[in-house]
């Protein structure tokens, strides 16, 4: 870039930052700026640092060459991302040098389509690696879903109760069984030292009990709660032990 085409730079970057270019400041950025030519890219560049706002909101943007330079290099970079060379039939070092820079050159500066496709890698794990795999429970070659969600779905496993959701309370997955009741601390509920026995049931196959069963079921823990509640009166209700002064006898 000459000290023409570096004021011309420097009166595209005034269009953002309202700056004064003046002669010397083109000298200066034609010498910061020696090795870069200007083009579309280097413009992009600009427009690139000043659409990116800052880290601080009170901090104004002012770009310097080092930027345009970064910037330019990143924008002909992304160009190619997909990129991969193809080797030629027969050809020497020199050819393949040539024609790698000129391919290179040509899609980083735009003149040429830059790839769309990522390419794949081909051919299966070695049978030693897939052997290893499956010695440690591995499945080699199934079907992998598309999704996290649909991946989980099926493959979500938990030992114990916490394996189901919850017939009786809904509790997901991996969540204990709550109260039902919910407070300020507990929003769904307060947990459960213990899941409820139908989801017990539910994860051991066993058979669910009938609402009959169920009534006898609720009926039986609220006795055994009465009982245990008469106990604890009867103990409360204790008469003082009567002190017997044995001197005075």
């Amino acid at each position: 870039m000459n000290q023409k085409e570096a004021a011309e730079l420097l009166g595209h970057c005034a269009a953002f930052d309202n700056r004064k270019p003046s002669a010397a400041a083109a000298t200066a950025w034609a010498a910061a700026l020696h090795d870069i030519p200007l083009d579309n890219d280097a413009k992009a560049a600009v427009a690139a640092f000043y659409s990116t706002p800052p880290k601080d909101p009170d901090t104004k943007l002012w770009i310097q060459p080092h930027n345009v330079t970064t910037l330019r290099t990143k924008i002909r970079n992304q160009r190619l991302e997909n990129f991969q060379y193809e080797p030629q039939p027969n050809e020497t070092v020199g050819e393949y040098l040539a024609r790698y820079r000129g391919q290179v050159a040509a899609i980083a500066s735009g003149r040429f389509a830059a790839p769309t496709g990522r390419p794949a890698l081909e051919g299966g794990p070695h049978p030693r690696f897939v052997a290893e795999l499956e010695s440690r429970g591995y499945e080699v070659g199934r079907d992998v879903p598309d999704t996290d969600e649909e991946s989980l779905a099926d493959s979500v496993c938990r030992a114990g109760p916490l394996g189901i959701e919850c017939p009786m309370c809904r509790a997901e997955i991996g969540f204990p069984c709550n109260s039902g009741k919910a407070t300020a601390k507990y929003p769904l509920g307060k947990p459960l030292p213990r899941s409820h026995s139908v989801r017990v049931r539910a994860v051991s196959g066993e058979p669910q009990l009938t609402a009959e069963q169920r009534a006898a079921e609720e009926e039986r823990v609220r006795e055994a709660s009465r009982r245990a509640l008469e106990r604890l009166a009867a103990e409360e209700n204790i008469p003082d032990a009567e002190i017997v002064d044995e001197d005075a006898a």
